[in-house]
């Protein structure tokens, strides 16, 4: 049974590994049942966390996702409403453009249904297979790049820096050390000697000791909503609770903003910029971790990419009837793969922990970012591997590849990165006359992004 559902082989893969990945998994997505509901919160009314509908619609969207990933493409990945199409959502489409909430739904709802017919025709496969294999391999070690920054960001050990852009967080301004920042490098040190002594599970129970450890009184950590998470780990009263009723946000598109002529040039724009963001941020999200799990061939091809491409579509187009922006296939799923997690019954898991999510919130949302930080600095670096498959000495092939790794972190855009290495293989290929080694689509894909960023 497990094999018909999840494409589990009991010859290759062990059961209580796959469990603990998809916990680890969600352990590392966990921060977004937070941080959507307060990025919403702008929006007010219906939407205001107060509310509490846009975080049973963001467990949700996520339950619904993950298990279409866990039954369909019977892989590994997680899926929730994508950190960044939410932040475009409110403020870029509501509160810049001026647009209900209600429209921006709906555009969300038209891209996944549009992304569902991409998938079935086969569009997107085609476009992921046109991709240069030197990019393929950039772009795995990339996003590995970028989640140990994220990790470092979230453990308090790199903040801003008005001079630098970027500095180390050790301390803060009246000299005494930021407890957070201690807090992960102690976690650090904890889940990397549990990794390199090979204990299974290790980066899970790097976790759970980080967050023990961070109920120590001198570290100060924090919860999401200020609470101290040694208190909330200690007493559970008051931490169970029926979700919150979604019968505000739900289904609730609007048609009527499209009868005007700038309410269809918007839905126009709106529409391929979620679609745009989405189906690059997914692509390199699924290289990259699909890389770490073994799932690309030696063309650089992810087996069934399609079916992973069609389980986010029907995330994001149930995530959109239930009240929430775009959903998408998470980089944090490189923290399950890490643990060993290879099949459907990882997402299962993952599912399931979002599930319990929505009786117990307060307490998954007790385990700090510096709890989870370290294990996107281990998976990050776990993730680096394929740039010894890169020929470095042929820059034809090394420079756009170096260009699409580097930019993923400094720009802090897994879409960006892709883009912007694409248009560098195609115009540095073409001034060397290299034109035998660009295809058709990458002739396209390269005008459209460049129009993309000249309009966008």
């Amino acid at each position: 049974m497990l094999k018909k559902l999840f494409g589990f082989d009991p010859a290759q893969h062990n059961v209580r590994t796959e469990i603990i990945a998809g916990i680890t998994t969600f352990l590392t997505m966990a921060y977004i049942l937070a941080v959507n509901p307060n990025i919403f919160d702008a929006l007010g009314g219906a939407m205001s966390k107060s509310n509490g509908a846009v975080f049973t619609a963001t467990a949700l969207a996520a339950v619904i996702g993950t298990l279409a990933m866990a039954l369909i493409a019977k892989k590994p990945f997680g899926l929730a409403p994508g950190m960044g199409l939410n932040a475009f959502f409110v403020y870029t489409v509501c509160l810049t453009m001026g647009h209900s909430w209600q429209f921006a739904l709906t555009a969300v709802f038209i891209e996944g249904i549009i992304f569902i017919i991409l998938t079935l025709t086969n569009v997107r496969k085609w476009i992921v297979d046109a991709i240069p294999i030197s990019l393929k391999h950039a772009i795995g070690a990339g996003i590995g790049l970028f989640i140990a920054f994220i990790g470092f960001q979230n453990a308090g050990i790199v903040v801003n820096s008005d001079a630098t852009l970027v500095t180390l967080g050790l301390k803060l301004a009246d000299g005494s050390f930021n407890g957070v920042a201690l807090l992960g490098i102690i976690g650090l040190v904890v889940s990397c000697t549990l990794v390199m002594l090979h204990v299974r599970g290790g980066i899970l129970w790097g976790i759970l000791a980080t967050t023990v450890i961070g109920m120590i009184p001198m570290f100060n950590v924090v919860g999401a909503d200020g609470e101290v998470t040694r208190a909330a780990l200690t007493s559970f009263g008051g931490i169970v609770s029926l979700p919150p009723a979604i019968n505000d946000i739900a289904f609730k598109f609007t048609w009527s903003e499209l009868t005007t002529s700038k309410g269809i040039v918007d839905i126009i724009v709106v529409v391929f910029t979620f679609l745009f963001i989405d189906m690059f941020d997914t692509m390199g999200t699924l290289i990259g971790v699909s890389e770490k799990a073994g799932f690309v061939d030696e063309k650089g091809n992810v087996d069934g990419i399609n079916k992973c491409f069609l389980a986010d579509s029907i995330g994001t187009v149930c995530g959109a009837a239930l009240g929430t922006s775009t959903t998408t296939t998470y980089v944090e799923s490189a923290a399950g793969v890490g643990a060993g997690g290879r099949t459907g019954l990882t997402a299962f898991s993952t599912a399931v922990c979002f599930a319990l999510a929505l009786v117990f919130a307060p307490l998954f949302l007790a385990i700090p970012p510096a709890a989870t930080a370290p294990s996107l600095i281990i998976v990050g670096m776990m993730m680096m591997n394929p740039v010894t498959k890169i020929n470095w000495l042929d820059y034809r092939e090394s420079i756009p590849a170096f260009i699409t790794l580097v930019v993923m972190p400094f720009a802090y855009s897994i879409s960006d990165g892709i883009l912007i290495g694409m248009i560098s293989y195609v115009v540095l290929n073409a001034c060397c006359g290299r034109f035998s080694k660009i295809t058709p689509t990458m002739w396209v894909l390269a005008v459209l992004f460049i129009l993309r960023y000249i309009f966008i």
